[in-house]
């Protein structure tokens, strides 16, 4: 019997073992404490985002960054061939009853007789457009859900081009990330390529089987049935087909969603 077996009245292979078991239940202590650590962050993760934005100084950076993550997430999951929900003539809103919702004037005084849609940007034929060009497309009309993100919404008969077939005929540069117009009323809006590109898209200029009326828009309006109504610009002066936006819409340049798919 050797001097340590003496004095602690166990053999040297039952000491091994117990080292060994001490050496196990630490090691299986460490990795409870780091799944109880990782539990209790996770839910912990909402208490300290609410607390975030309760600092005034984080909360403009805090709802850019999960906007943008969200417009992110939005655009990758898009699919270009998904139609949006078309509906029967029954169930139309009555045209009467359909909201006139406008940005600063209902109506901005268009010369309807000389209007134009100037094109400008990455197209091989920039330019003066007239509605008659425009009318000369072949014409599609849908009856789509229109959606305002002040939580109404109605189901409108829509009758126009493709914005799609426009764009083969300016010569647009397709693979340019962003298309761009401008309005007689001074709002402006942006659309990513994929959505201008959807066959619902529409350069509107008919409504109910008639020609769009002054306070719908007319002459030329768009219709994006896949997007919330904000980005359905009226009164369209000009569009722009743009690898880079110097701003972004009237209401996105406000905070709101840039791709707001539906």
């Amino acid at each position: 019997m050797d001097e340590l077996e003496r004095r602690t009245g166990r053999p040297p292979d039952s000491r091994r073992d117990a080292g060994a078991t001490k050496y196990m239940d630490a090691r299986i202590d460490s990795r409870k404490f780091k799944k109880v650590t990782r539990r209790e962050l996770f839910k912990l993760a909402p208490v300290l985002a609410v607390g975030a934005f309760a600092i005034p100084k984080l909360q403009e950076p805090l709802l850019k960054t999960g906007l943008g993550f969200s417009d992110w997430a939005s655009a990758r999951l898009f699919r270009s061939g998904h139609l949006a929900t078309t509906f029967a003539d029954s169930q139309l809103t009555p045209f009467e009853k359909f909201p006139i919702n406008g940005y600063d004037v209902e109506d901005p005084d268009v010369d309807l007789e000389n209007w134009t849609l100037a094109v400008g940007g990455a197209v091989q034929k920039p330019g003066e457009y007239k509605l008659a060009q425009i009318q000369a497309l072949p014409r599609m009309r849908q009856n789509t859900r229109h959606v305002c993100v002040e939580g109404w919404d109605v189901i409108g008969r829509f009758g126009g081009a493709r914005l799609s077939d426009f764009l083969t005929l300016i010569g647009a540069d397709t693979s340019a990330r962003f298309i761009t117009v401008e309005c007689a009323d001074d709002y402006y809006e942006s659309l990513d390529m994929a959505t201008a590109l959807h066959p619902q898209t529409l350069l509107c200029y008919e409504m109910y089987n008639r020609p769009l009326t002054r306070e719908h828009g007319a002459p030329v309006r768009l219709n994006i049935p896949t997007k919330i109504g904000y980005k359905q610009a009226k009164y369209l002066t000009s569009l722009k087909v743009a690898n880079v936006l110097d701003r972004v819409g009237y209401w996105e340049d406000q905070g709101y969603s840039s791709f707001y798919g539906l």
